[in-house]
């Protein structure tokens, strides 16, 4: 493999991954090794991701990405932009097949499904694997049909009743049902930002997903919604896998258990959030979470 940590051209020179280097006053088990570092796998993973390569036309954005996501974690993945993690997330539930030049490569598993088996209907598959994208995008409907339009499509409600509570459930775990409960008919489109991206929420998880993709969900959300949607990802994972792609690197501190770093398509280093940014082992990790270039 062509290591795109290579391509970097990074000024330092290579150290070994346990020798201690004095950088600042401080001494720390730098790495600049090829390949990920850290604890990239889990045991029993909810997804196992195995030499993930993503190209669009010619370009190689995405080069051997081998991850474990495990149930019921928060996997966030963090990175200067155009490092590839939003590409590498949207490879979780096949949304890069809406791309005509884009070709996947590698296996990636949801328990034992191969995603990417040409058998695999890729409908029921995004029901169990859902996405909220960076912006809000309501559907041009009221908030109701809005959450009800997806259980409709994979028949998860046999009558109006049962429609009813599945739509009330959904909008209550999205942290929405006080705020709209009395004007269901009304679009969801007149909504203010947060609530959005709130009902968009509970619109991925009214088919009953197990994992859920958070694309930047918060980039478009004022400081107050923010903290909102923050503290529903942490009542969600006690139900659903979610895996979250930020830039904001205190947001990934506050709601992940795992964090996990790409640089120029790479997977350079996964592990506990708490590690990642008090003693990351790559000087690449280092470097970006101390602000040094991003």
């Amino acid at each position: 493999m062509q290591a795109a940590l290579e391509r970097s051209e990074m000024p330092y020179p290579a150290v070994d991954a346990h020798a201690g280097q004095e950088r600042d006053g401080a001494v720390a088990p730098w790495t600049e090794k090829v390949g990920t570092v850290g604890e990239p796998f889990v045991e029993a993973p909810r997804m196992t991701c195995r030499d993930v390569n993503v190209y669009y036309g010619e370009k190689h954005a995405i080069r051997d990405v081998s991850i474990d996501i495990a149930h019921n974690e928060v996997l966030a993945m963090i990175g200067p932009s155009g490092c590839g993690k939003s590409t590498f997330l949207r490879c979780l539930n096949r949304m890069n097949d809406t791309v005509d030049t884009c070709r996947v490569s590698g296996r990636i598993l949801l328990d034992e499904l191969d995603i990417y088996d040409r058998r695999v209907d890729v409908v029921p598959l995004r029901a169990r694997v859902g996405m909220v994208f960076q912006k809000p995008n309501p559907f041009p409907k009221s908030i109701y049909d809005n959450v009800a339009y997806g259980p409709r499509i994979h028949g998860l409600a046999e009558n109006r009743g049962e429609l009813d509570v599945l739509v009330e459930n959904s909008l209550k775990k999205a942290g929405l049902w006080q705020e709209v409960s009395d004007r269901l008919d009304q679009p969801g489109t007149g909504l203010s930002g947060g609530q959005q991206q709130r009902l968009c929420i509970a619109r991925a998880i009214a088919v009953q997903p197990e994992v859920i993709l958070m694309d930047e969900p918060c980039s478009a959300l004022d400081p107050i919604a923010t903290a909102t949607v923050e503290d529903l990802i942490a009542e969600l994972q006690e139900q659903y896998t979610i895996v979250i792609v930020t830039h904001n690197m205190q947001q990934a501190a506050r709601v992940s258990q795992r964090t996990a770093y790409f640089h120029l398509g790479t997977l350079v280093e996964v592990g506990p959030t708490d590690r990642i940014f008090t003693n990351p082992r790559h000087r690449l990790t280092e470097d970006y979470i101390t602000g040094r270039f991003g």
